[in-house]
């Protein structure tokens, strides 16, 4: 197990969980209402000492409320909750924490002016402090998770999966008896998935209970004892034998007959209709031109190294590549918030090399950003107000904003889009993650005269049913001759969705395939550097 000095103890993965483990943790009839929205209703469940218990359910379905009410962010009104048999209600997060339950958010909770280590030990310690032995001591624990870290770096300037692993890090070393992830892997690469795997099971066979929330199906047939599926804030299954029961488990997550047990099978299973291309004198225009980007970062690294590439108009061209390999930083150069180095680009024939976010917009570009909190939402402000943050003097007249046709607008957007909200002018922070997702596509999409759009990471932490909607509105988007570039850690989708696909490798194109899922070997051996025996391959 974890201890309070951060060593891990070894266990056999895999191993079952005994039959009559002791309940750690228990919920009975747990309620939760945000006014007069019930999040939860009537919730019965338990988490045993041993066992990995996963949550699954689509977006807005409670999940993550199920886990504040654990961690004492929110208090239930109503129900019961208990720990080793004796009542439980947490003030707050730090109580929850003296009682050893530990939690990783899905949003981030770290100081991005503080360094990794600070971020780390910030609350933990007290009086002088040794910075150098604890950095060992930390780098030394997340290496043995396969989850590296760099102690003195600046959060602020990690990438979003570095910033994820600094997350995880600080959880585990809290030496917890309950372990609550929600969404642990959506920025996670595929090797510090099937180690963050392998430590949830260490964890449970150390006698301590672990909850996950996912939506990734091969997750769970692969680490959890049992599941518990939630749909609009209640419990519709359980299962003690999710691998046999995948199928059954998705069908009552999405309420849809014959559902598939993966994303990507539900992509490519024909659940998305066949694309209809635009005229040919459309198709063969240029939307997006990179013409030898480069970027050069403070440190002297080169991020980007002669990218040149063209997407047409109506064309689909998916950014295949492990993260940290220039994906960030392209994104970040073509919504305006870093000027490269070298090179121009191009959105249709206007160039917008060094061009404000807000000129880029106007010109007919559409921006979902990899981070939508960092950079794609304001969190405090309602949501009608983030779905025109883009377009705010459309509804302004005099100085002030006509409150009743930016609300109609709003609410045309959410029925159309499937964001799933108590109203236009609840705050977004008060959506799921998934329905925030959306409602930044539903922005994007509908910027004025939309010739090019910027997907990066557009699925992440959706559910199976979100991601089918999110590429079913990109897929219309490009039918009406709009250009787009998707960038994805999920090869399965962008074989699915995209009509070709490029690679990165450490700042620059190593290759190019057609989305067939024939090239699926070539472009991960791409993807890992091999360009030569890829080449041969071919």
């Amino acid at each position: 197990m974890i201890t309070q000095e951060g060593v891990v103890t070894t266990a056999t993965p895999g191993t079952p969980v005994a039959s009559q483990a002791p309940v750690l943790f228990e919920m009975e009839k747990i309620g939760k209402k945000f006014g007069a929205f019930a999040a939860l209703e009537g919730v019965d469940v338990s988490f045993r000492a041993g066992e990995v218990h996963c949550l699954l359910g689509e977006n807005g379905a409670g999940k993550s409320t199920l886990c504040n009410l654990i961690f004492g962010v929110h208090q239930p009104t109503a129900g019961e909750m208990r720990l080793d048999g004796a009542p439980y209600r947490a003030t707050g997060p730090r109580d929850a924490l003296t009682r050893h339950i530990a939690m990783v958010h899905q949003h981030f909770s770290l100081i991005n002016e503080l360094s990794v280590i600070d971020n780390l030990l910030l609350g933990q310690r007290f009086g002088r402090l040794d910075r150098k032995a604890q950095a060992e001591k930390i780098a030394a624990l997340a290496s043995g998770y396969g989850l590296e870290l760099s102690p003195f770096a600046l959060v602020g300037e990690l990438s979003v999966g570095q910033r994820q692993r600094v997350e995880i890090v600080k959880c585990l070393m809290q030496a917890p008896r309950l372990l609550i992830l929600d969404e642990p892997t959506a920025v996670l690469l595929p090797d510090e998935i099937q180690s963050l795997l392998r430590v949830c099971r260490q964890v449970a066979e150390s006698g301590c209970g672990v909850v996950m929330v996912t939506h990734k199906l091969a997750e769970i047939e692969q680490v959890a004892d049992r599941v518990t599926v939630l749909r609009g804030g209640r419990i519709v299954r359980q299962s003690d034998r999710p691998s046999e029961e995948m199928n059954a488990l998705v069908q009552a997550m999405i309420q849809r007959p014959g559902a598939e047990s993966d994303v990507s099978a539900v992509l490519g299973a024909g659940s998305l209709r066949p694309r209809n291309r635009p005229p040919p004198e459309i198709a063969q225009q240029e939307a997006m031109q990179l013409d030898d980007i480069a970027l050069v970062d403070g440190l002297g690294v080169r991020r980007l190294d002669g990218v040149t590439l063209s997407v047409q108009r109506g064309e689909i061209v998916g950014i295949a590549g492990v993260e940290g390999n220039g994906q960030s930083e392209l994104g970040a150069i073509l919504a305006g918030l870093e000027s490269p180095t070298g090179g121009r680009w191009f959105a249709g024939e206007r160039e917008l090399t060094s061009a404000s976010p807000r000129l880029i917009t106007r010109s007919g570009v559409g921006i979902v950003p990899e981070d939508r909190h960092r950079v794609g939402a304001i969190d405090r402000l309602s949501v009608a107000d983030n779905l025109f943050l883009n377009r705010m003097h459309e509804f302004s007249r005099f100085g002030l904003i006509d409150r009743k046709r930016q609300r109609a607008a709003a609410e045309a957007a959410i029925a159309r889009f499937d964001v799933r909200t108590q109203g236009s002018q609840v705050t977004f922070a008060s959506l799921s993650g998934g329905n925030q997702q959306k409602a930044v596509l539903a922005r994007e999409l509908t910027t004025p005269d939309l010739k090019f759009l910027l997907a990066a990471q557009p699925t992440r932490g959706l559910d199976i049913g979100a991601i089918e909607a999110v590429y079913e509105a990109i897929r219309e988007a490009a039918d009406r001759g709009v250009g787009v570039l998707l960038i994805s850690s999920e090869l399965d989708e962008l074989i699915a969705v995209a009509d070709r696909i490029v690679v990165f490798y450490r700042g620059r194109i190593v290759g190019e395939r057609p989305a067939n899922p024939e090239h699926r070997d070539t472009i991960g051996a791409l993807m890992s550097g091999g360009t030569r025996q890829s080449e041969n391959a071919q």
